[in-house]
């Protein structure tokens, strides 16, 4: 960011005008003239009271605890959340991936990883599989209400009616006098009715 650092006139830039940034152009330029004072009057304590980035900001980050990261289940620690896990290595994801929903590692084999899931069963995936660690977002999907019935019609959800309360030509459990529980008689599995045992 290109910034006017002649504080006579202000900034055309808009990032630093001090009607509307007035603690942080302040801070600015609090530190602009300390450094340039630390260099003028060659003071080393106060040169070293300029801001430096810190020194492990250029060490290798543990890529184990970075959210949003999609590494295989082994080298992931115990105890993490995860979510978009692979069933098979190389499918894609295939579990908690619902807005909200998250998996833990239980505990590593070597060639498989202990998952809980989030419906609480634990499963046993191999351990060359990504997941990526975190939640998924919005957690709150699950606890909306539609305030009126167009919503559901907004989200493509039609209306859902009983097969009870229609004609027969509509449903084979329409139809009859009243309230019925009219239904088709059962079947064997291949189609045909059962076989009816007539006591002799």
């Amino acid at each position: 960011m290109v910034m006017n650092c002649d504080w006579s006139k202000p900034s055309t830039s808009g990032f630093l005008r001090p009607a509307q940034n007035a603690h942080t152009y302040l801070r600015f330029q609090d530190l602009v003239r300390t450094a340039n004072k630390g260099r003028v009057e060659g003071g080393s304590q106060l040169a070293a009271s300029w801001p430096r980035p810190p020194a492990y900001r250029y060490d290798i980050l543990d890529l184990n605890s970075q959210v949003g990261n999609c590494i295989p289940l082994a080298d992931i620690r115990i105890g993490t959340w995860v979510h978009d896990i692979e069933c098979n290595p190389g499918q894609g994801a295939k579990l908690a991936r619902a807005a909200g929903t998250f998996a833990k590692i239980m505990k590593e084999p070597a060639p498989q990883c202990l998952v809980r899931l989030p419906s609480g069963v634990e499963k046993l995936i191999d351990s060359r599989c990504r997941a990526t660690i975190g939640i998924v977002s919005n957690p709150n999907h699950g606890a909306r209400k539609l305030r009126k019935a167009g919503q559901s019609r907004w989200l493509g959800r039609r209306p859902i009616v009983r097969g009870v309360a229609m004609n027969p030509v509509d449903h084979p459990h329409g139809g009859g006098e009243g309230r019925t529980k009219g239904g088709r008689p059962s079947v064997s599995p291949w189609g045909s009715p059962p076989k009816q045992d007539f006591g002799q």
